[in-house]
C-alpha cells in the first residue's frame, strides 16, 4: 500500500490530533522511520481484512501490556475506544492480560488505561 492509504488507515485508528502531533515531531532523521511505520503496520498490517479493527486494536493492548510498553498503552487504548471497544472489552483485555502477562504488567495497564478513560 502506499504511504498515503497508510496515513488514512493511521488517521482512522489513532485519530487526527495524534497523527499531526507525530508528523510535527517528525525530524530528517525519524522521517524515514515514520514512513516506514505509516506504509507496514497501518497500510499493511491494519489495513488487512482478515481481522477487524476491535479485533487487532484487543491485540495490540495486550501485546503491549506484555511488553510493559506503557508509553504507547493510552494511545492505544484511545484507539481501542474508537474502533468500538467499550470500557468494559478494554477491561476484561486486561484482565486477560494479566493472566498471560503477569499481574504487575496488567497493574500499570490499568493504571494507564483508567486515565485515558478520565479523559472522556
Amino acid at each position: 500500500m502506499s504511504h498515503e492509504d497508510g496515513m488514512r488507515v493511521r488517521r482512522e485508528v489513532l485519530g487526527d490530533e495524534h497523527v499531526d502531533a507525530a508528523i510535527e515531531r517528525t525530524t530528517e532523521f525519524t522521517a524515514d522511520f515514520q514512513d516506514l511505520i505509516t506504509r507496514y503496520a497501518w497500510g499493511e498490517i491494519w489495513a488487512r481484512p482478515g481481522l477487524d479493527r476491535k479485533t487487532r486494536s484487543a491485540i495490540t493492548l495486550t501485546a503491549l501490556v506484555a511488553l510493559n510498553h506503557h508509553e504507547e498503552l493510552a494511545m492505544h487504548v484511545r484507539a481501542a475506544l474508537r474502533n468500538g471497544l467499550t470500557p468494559d472489552e478494554i477491561k476484561e483485555v486486561l484482565l486477560h492480560a494479566a493472566i498471560y502477562c503477569g499481574v504487575p504488567a496488567a497493574n500499570r495497564a490499568f493504571a494507564v488505561a483508567q486515565a485515558v478513560l478520565d479523559e472522556s
